[in-house]
């Protein structure tokens, strides 16, 4: 169906006697009811019944709800892998602090050690008393050796002379030959509290050294880390190993060697 278009006047005095326009084609596009009709369907298939949307679409929707499942599946693995990491870092720190502490301590037992034992005035104490030891030792020796000599002399001298007098100077000398020999002795009592003085010391260092000891897991944990011994003397310095102490083996009593005598 056409309409003849109608021709306004200001039309024919713009356009003069211009031919008229081609009639409307009413039948070439969608009319008013058309357009509404179609709206009322788009909007019938966005919006459903009350209000929610339509799971018509069902591969597009499938295809998004997949996707966004994947999603969230990677992103809580990756969540429980970055806990896991996490609690091994904490471990981590746990153990190293362990380790610093245990590193601080054992610097302070070392520095006790040197500036009160090993450069000290302790250390020098020591080796001042093990000095005195060995030297009082020696003089007493030498004063003891020379009063048993001179009592030697003066006995067989006694033996030979007829004096009276000479008898009661032998005499006189041997005494006080036997006087010196008690004093000599008193190097005993003073040897006895150096030695002392030195364990002390040593007493000390021992248990700042156990200390150290237990702070990296006590002495068995550190036995495990001993190297073995192993003896490199050779010739006679493998043989001279100083006097026995008392229940030492390994050694030839006084029996094995008159055995090898007899």
């Amino acid at each position: 169906m056409s309409i003849q278009r109608k021709r306004f006047r200001i039309e024919e005095l713009t356009l003069g006697s211009a031919p008229p326009l081609a009639p409307i084609d009413c039948d070439s596009g969608p009319t008013h009811h058309d357009i509404m009709s179609e709206l009322r369907a788009i909007r019938a298939q966005i919006v459903g019944g009350g209000g929610q949307p339509i799971v018509a679409s069902g591969i597009g929707t499938q295809t998004i709800e997949a996707s966004t499942a994947d999603e969230v599946a990677e992103a809580r693995a990756l969540l429980a892998q970055y806990r896991a990491q996490i609690e091994q870092c904490e471990k981590l720190k746990v153990e190293l602090d362990l380790i610093h502490n245990a590193i601080d301590q054992t610097k302070r037992e070392i520095a006790v050690l040197h500036s009160k034992s090993f450069s000290g005035e302790e250390m020098a104490r020591v080796n001042g008393e093990l000095g005195a030891v060995v030297g009082g030792t020696e003089e007493a020796t030498q004063q003891i050796l020379e009063a048993a000599e001179a009592i030697d002399q003066a006995a067989t001298a006694l033996g030979k002379v007829t004096s009276a007098d000479q008898q009661k100077a032998l005499s006189e000398e041997i005494q006080e030959r036997v006087i010196s020999i008690f004093e000599a002795c008193n190097f005993q009592d003073l040897t006895g509290q150096r030695i002392s003085k030195v364990m002390q010391t040593m007493k000390f260092i021992e248990h700042h050294i156990v200390v150290m000891m237990d702070i990296w897991g006590g002495v068995d944990a550190i036995k495990a880390h001993v190297p073995p011994v192993v003896d490199n003397r050779e010739g006679d310095a493998k043989l001279l190993n100083g006097p026995r102490a008392l229940g030492d083996e390994g050694h030839a009593s006084q029996d094995d060697i008159d055995a090898m005598f007899n």
